[in-house]
């Protein structure tokens, strides 16, 4: 973990799939996580850091979902995460505000078929804060794409959660510092002013 210096101007908060069902499934301490993250936002919303919502979402029926998708084809079958269903709101601790921009994905990744990169272009956004649940997911895939995108990528590591406490741990330590800077949610707070 290392200290680091934030441009509100060219950052984004990204606060990934932090949805009631996922928080369930994928936080180990939820209280302790919730409350780190909210904190982390409001930072970023007192600094002027573009918070950005990304949300797994289908349509009725699952157009979006191939059968042949083994992440995706059991979400299918068990008729989880319907736009507006039960358990696809984000998280009332975290809830978005005016201003924040939710995106809605159909794949593990941010990027995967949405706009995400297109709002952070026309934003001018070069570095992007990630915060998600779970770590071997939205975390891992989304770092991978933006490493390839150029983008510079901070990962919070105490703002994301999975529910393998060794492979989070691992993705920390050996995989994600090779295209991260991994960092507490207290570092980010403190690069954006707030001490620690």
């Amino acid at each position: 973990m290392s200290s680091i210096t934030l441009d509100p101007k060219t950052s984004a908060l990204l606060v990934m799939d932090f949805q009631s069902a996922i928080v369930e499934m994928a936080a180990a301490d939820k209280e302790a996580l919730l409350g780190r993250t909210a904190k982390l936002l409001d930072m970023a919303r007192s600094t002027g850091v573009r918070v950005i919502y990304i949300v797994v979402g289908f349509r009725p029926g699952y157009p979006e979902v191939s059968p042949h998708n083994a992440s995706f084809a059991p979400v299918r079958e068990s008729g989880r995460f319907i736009e507006g269903s039960a358990g696809s709101e984000i998280h009332a601790a975290v809830a978005p505000k005016p201003g924040d921009v939710v995106v809605t994905k159909h794949r593990v990744s941010a990027f995967a078929g949405t706009d995400l990169d297109m709002i952070l272009r026309a934003g001018g956004i070069s570095t992007m804060v990630l915060a998600g649940l779970a770590t071997s997911g939205v975390v891992l895939s989304t770092v991978r794409h933006g490493a390839d995108s150029d983008y510079r990528l901070v990962v919070v590591e105490d703002c994301c959660g999975d529910r393998d406490p060794e492979v989070h741990r691992v993705l920390m330590e050996k995989v994600f510092p090779r295209q991260a800077t991994v960092v507490k949610s207290a570092d980010v707070v403190a690069a954006l002013g707030g001490g620690t």
